[in-house]
């Protein structure tokens, strides 16, 4: 496994195809190396699995056909593959590795990676349909219980002062809002990697070769009157961007909301967890304590939390697709240009159109979810 490791993540590796991987990537083609050999384990039998199982067609079809009776995606099942096929292009850079059948492997991968997305239906995005499997919150409904819980929330602290509680609901708060209501939905990657203020060390994005970098980071930038600024040197187009940095200020309910939040409320979470203690940098925190360094635990939470208002069991990164249709509603609200909540939302769109940037944003998978919650 550590062969593999460098060769897909080392910097320069002539016989890989492509750049290196980013940590992230590393993780979901570790995640998905690990699920295999141990499906090979327990369902079939395998005493001492080892990546040459990768070299098992037989195998690899029927760890996808188990994927497939489990009901699981065609992006999940067409992220596994594409991890098959790095595995056999780590073969074939080994002695031996110009054989005949490490070709033909990898073309019968790339066979049923089209005849799986052929066959099995991309998730609905139709607000209608996903309505009907209690997937779905129209911005309207999401935004009133977003603004509920700012409300109870800050009439908690009054009434009750500083507890573990009114400060886990006054974080939750302040969480929901930067996912949705007061902004266009920030990518959930750059909302679980932001720092608070009060962290003065270096970046914490595990790819980050930047010196100077001080990572994505909330700034008070004026405490009267408030400004507070949100710069994003790590999002999801970053290189194809040229590494520009997304950066604005926090609109002014949202900025009380924040500050408020940053002070006493977080204190009071941060000296409950003896865990972490003062040293977790990440402006939001699991019950734990910890930073949402994982994706699925930011959804879980969000979901988890979302229920608990009254709400369904919505993914977050829907909330991207959510303003888009609101967006472009007859009764839409006034609101960003275009073009501002597309490079907000960091957009994957390279069209000088305003129009074109702004619907690529409902079309562009965020591939922080490399999980099955859809």
């Amino acid at each position: 496994m550590g062969e593999f490791k460098s060769f897909s993540t080392s910097p320069f590796q002539l016989n890989r195809k492509g750049i290196a991987h980013s940590s992230r990537t590393w993780q979901n083609s570790e995640k998905h190396v690990y699920l295999f050999l141990g499906y090979c384990h327990h369902y079939q039998q395998v005493s001492q699995p080892t990546l040459q199982l990768f070299l098992s067609s037989p195998l690899i079809a029927q760890f996808v056909s188990f994927h497939i009776a489990a009901g699981h995606s065609q992006l999940y099942i067409r992220n596994f593959l594409s991890c098959a096929k790095c595995v056999l292009r780590w073969w074939q850079s080994k002695p031996g590795g110009n054989h005949p059948s490490f070709v033909a492997g990898l073309e019968w991968l790339q066979t049923l990676g089209l005849q799986v997305a052929d066959q099995l239906p991309r998730p609905s995005k139709d607000p209608k349909g996903l309505a009907d499997i209690g997937k779905w919150m129209c911005a309207a409904d999401l935004v009133h219980t977003i603004h509920g819980a700012e409300q109870q929330s800050q009439a908690q602290m009054q009434q009750q002062g500083v507890t573990v509680e009114t400060s886990r609901d006054m974080h939750d708060a302040a969480l929901a809002a930067m996912i949705f209501s007061h902004l266009p939905p920030v990518r959930l990657s750059c909302i679980r990697s932001l720092v608070g203020p009060a962290y003065l060390g270096p970046c914490l994005h595990p790819d980050c070769k930047e010196p100077s970098c001080e990572g994505n980071r909330l700034s008070i930038m004026s405490e009267s009157p408030l400004l507070m600024r949100i710069s994003l040197p790590h999002h999801k187009n970053a290189r194809k961007w040229g590494k520009a940095v997304i950066e604005f200020d926090v609109p002014s309910d949202l900025a009380q909301l924040l500050h408020t939040y940053l002070g006493a409320p977080r204190k009071a979470l941060l000296e409950h967890h003896l865990l972490i203690g003062d040293a977790c940098p990440y402006v939001f925190m699991d019950m734990h304590g910890r930073g949402f360094v994982a994706a699925a635990v930011l959804t879980l939470y969000w979901q988890k939390w979302l229920v608990s208002r009254g709400g369904v069991p919505m993914n977050p990164s829907m909330c991207r697709q959510v303003f888009v249709d609101e967006r472009q509603s007859d009764s839409a609200t006034a609101g960003p240009s275009n073009q501002g909540a597309a490079m907000v939302m960091s957009s994957s769109g390279t069209s000088d159109s305003e129009e074109s940037q702004y619907q690529s944003c409902c079309s562009d998978s965020d591939s922080d979810i490399d999980i099955e919650l859809d």
